[in-house]
């Protein structure tokens, strides 16, 4: 049985992080090595050095952009043969304006450790190849923030 309670406050701990520019608690949603991907380019982060950079510059980008808001618009997730878990998540960051600044779908792969889950490998699309995954979790995320 899935812990929907671990999985759900990942993620409202990972948007709070990402808006508040906390580099400690996304560092603390990731287990290492892990990797991103972006339409752009592909990241293998071995340490904790590695993740830092690439947070920097993450963050400096959100920075420069002057991001006011993050949405998670929709969230669901699949648990695969071995405990595994891939969640899609449709993302919104919105500006000082409030103008979508972008939106994009990411692919989240999930290991539990502990009693809690960790992201070892996100993968970030276009919005339009968001997926529904079996399980359905949207409500729990916006309703819990």
């Amino acid at each position: 049985m899935i812990n929907e309670t671990a999985l759900v406050n990942l993620f409202l701990r990972y948007t709070a992080a990402f808006k508040c520019y906390d580099l400690s608690t996304v560092k603390q949603c990731y287990q290492l090595p892990c990797t991103l991907h972006t339409p752009d380019k592909v990241v293998y982060l071995a340490s904790e050095i590695d993740l830092e950079k690439e947070f920097i510059q993450i963050f400096t980008v959100l920075q420069n952009a002057k991001i006011s808001d993050i949405k998670i618009t929709k969230a669901t997730f699949n648990v695969s043969v071995n405990g595994a878990i891939d969640m899609c998540i449709d993302w919104a960051f919105i500006d000082e304006n409030n103008k979508v600044f972008t939106d994009f779908c990411a692919f989240y792969h999930l290991v539990e450790i502990e009693e809690q889950f960790k992201i070892i490998s996100v993968v970030s699309h276009e919005l339009s190849n968001s997926v529904e995954l079996p399980f359905n979790v949207s409500s729990k995320l916006l309703r819990m923030k």
